[in-house]
């Protein structure tokens, strides 16, 4: 990115981390008010523990193969958060060391509400028994050590455009696998998937609210950010998963395989969120525009009916994969 369009990225994030301490009131919990793992996970000093956790594994034997990869690998990419976090403390405008209290502070604000999905789903894997933890423990090094590129640079507009996406998307993913897990007789593990989709949608609410507020003040850099987002498509976080022995990013088309035949997350999904992104920031409204984003705004509002005719000719492989996770 040149000199002159970080500059005006800056000076942007500074107008709109202005509001920051009552976004992060409004988009985050206090710390002490918040749900923690331990709340819905058996008490190891309990003396009903071992008694709590034989029925804990009585509920997962029955969850379907397929159900349990898509949870393993939404786990691994929970757990795949120090990458998250260092890409997001790269981006124009976040700066932990002259200005520590503002964008940092949101990064690991959010961050440390985000920790909590991966450690809660971690430790109810390993309680349930259906699990080769260290299979899966090598697959969230691999993943961390591998980090990723998202296409989004250091520009904070692109970013936010891809977290609004992203957070919708694992909304998406922990809401459906919520209800699977009350269907397949575990209510235990859809309260445990509930409130993470909870989570994730709170956190969505606030990255589509940083979007709409570049908007207002810088339109068409914006529009141009988000017709070249959404021309690159936007790649899951864990796009480089893998397994031991296995390449970067191969465990990853196997793991979207499963959560399109479960339908935990699918193609439909990926383009009713655009959707409704377009919708939310009306884009189609967007005017005092330059020209060139006058043809991204267009280009944006015809895409969800092009994807859609795209979608109806694609079809889901029914081949099962065997995945080192699932013992």
């Amino acid at each position: 990115m040149d000199t002159a369009l970080s500059t005006e990225r800056l000076e942007v994030m500074q107008h709109v981390g202005k509001d920051l301490n009552v976004l992060m009131a409004e988009y985050l919990k206090p710390i002490e008010e918040n749900w923690q793992p331990s709340d819905f996970l058996p008490d190891s000093s309990d003396e009903n523990f071992l008694s709590e956790v034989k029925l804990l594994q009585e509920s997962c034997r029955e969850l379907p193969y397929d159900y349990m990869a898509v949870l393993i690998g939404d786990t691994i990419t929970e757990e795949a958060l120090p990458t998250y976090e260092s890409w997001l403390m790269d981006v124009i405008g976040v700066n932990q060391v002259e200005e520590p209290s503002s964008w940092a502070a949101w990064v690991r604000s959010w961050t440390a509400e985000e920790n909590r999905h991966g450690d809660l789903l971690n430790k109810y894997l390993y309680l349930s028994g259906r699990v080769n933890m260290r299979a899966m423990e090598v697959s969230t090094q691999f993943l961390i050590a591998d980090g990723f590129d998202i296409g989004t640079d250091r520009d904070p507009y692109r970013n936010f455009i891809y977290t609004s996406f992203q957070e919708l998307a694992t909304n998406v993913s922990h809401r459906r696998t919520a209800t699977l897990a009350k269907k397949f007789g575990n209510p235990h593990l859809s309260k445990i998937c509930g409130v993470i989709a909870s989570d994730e949608m709170r956190h969505a609410k606030a990255y589509k609210d940083f979007v709409r507020r570049i908007l207002e003040v810088d339109p068409s850099e914006l529009l141009l950010a988000l017709e070249d987002m959404m021309r690159k498509k936007i790649v899951m976080p864990a796009h480089f998963l893998r397994e031991s022995g296995v390449k970067m990013g191969d465990t990853f088309s196997h793991f979207s395989d499963a959560a399109q035949r479960l339908g935990v997350y699918t193609t439909n999904d990926y383009i009713e969120i655009l959707d409704s992104l377009l919708i939310e920031w009306e884009i189609g409204a967007v005017r005092n525009i330059n020209e060139r984003a006058e043809k991204a705004r267009d280009y944006l509002m015809a895409l969800p009916d092009r994807l859609k005719r795209i979608a109806d000719r694609t079809r889901i492989p029914e081949l099962q994969y065997e995945f080192s996770w699932i013992k």
